[in-house]
């Protein structure tokens, strides 16, 4: 059974990880290239786009996949766009497996938002100290703002950071401990947290942190799908079993 898998995340390399060997299966890891150095990976992989929804449905064909797996970031709306209409297309069934999304707490203080723009807008006039964990991609709706202190975490520096008057990088990949995340937001004077409602364990920390120095946080909701969907590996692997092809 060949399948493509649209990696990324966490959860891409779990899957990755379960199919890697296996004789009835030939998984083929694809990532974007926008990381400079990804974890190695235990399947055959390949690096870069596919020239949008109709290039994918070509490579699906062409390459005779049997299944597509959507594997990358909740957030990865285009990407997630382009799976969908090429597995239409192509034919080959479509499963987005993605970690459960996170969930309030007892002394949580979030404010839900649509989108990034809306971000921006609930950070308010006066200037704050923000710590920017939404992802590098969309840095430059927070110059829309340029009144804030930005603290902005991620693998590789963006080139968006130019766009920020005021601003500290910190070049880190996570999984991030909760004592770090607490000690980082008491020793940057933070007084707003902004991510993406991602979901997982590698960046939860923040989450708990900003709730124990009582930080408000400003959370954006993710996009609608409609794709059968898996939030647990054996959710993905029981999927696989009841989508391969007959003999």
């Amino acid at each position: 059974m060949r399948i493509l898998i649209l990696g990324g995340t966490t959860q891409a390399s779990e899957l990755a990880r379960a199919l890697a060997g296996r004789a009835d299966i030939a998984p083929l890891l694809s990532l974007a290239g926008r990381t400079q150095n990804p974890a190695p990976s235990p399947i055959p992989c390949r690096i870069g786009g596919f020239g949008g929804a109709e290039g994918l449905a070509t490579f699906l064909r062409d390459n005779q996949f049997d299944a597509l797996i959507d594997a990358t970031h909740p957030f990865a709306a285009q990407i997630s766009a382009n799976a969908r209409a090429a597995s239409a297309a192509s034919g080959a069934p479509l499963l987005v497996f993605s970690r459960p999304a996170w969930a309030p707490q007892e002394g949580d203080d979030w404010r839900e938002v649509a989108n990034v723009t809306a971000a921006v807008a609930a950070l308010g006039a006066a200037p704050r100290r923000v710590f920017l964990t939404q992802g590098r991609l969309q840095l430059a709706a927070f110059a829309a703002a340029p009144q804030h202190f930005y603290l902005v975490r991620a693998i590789d520096e963006p080139a968006e950071l130019r766009l920020l008057p005021h601003h500290k990088f910190i070049s880190a990949r996570g999984p991030f401990t909760l004592e770090s995340e607490r000690d980082l937001m008491r020793d940057e004077n933070i007084e707003l947290l902004v991510s993406k409602n991602s979901g997982g364990g590698a960046t939860a920390a923040k989450l708990v942190a900003a709730r124990e120095v009582k930080i408000p946080v400003i959370l954006i909701a993710r996009p609608a799908g409609d794709a059968a969907e898996a939030t647990s590996l054996a959710e993905a692997l029981d999927w696989i079993e009841s989508h391969r092809p007959a003999p």
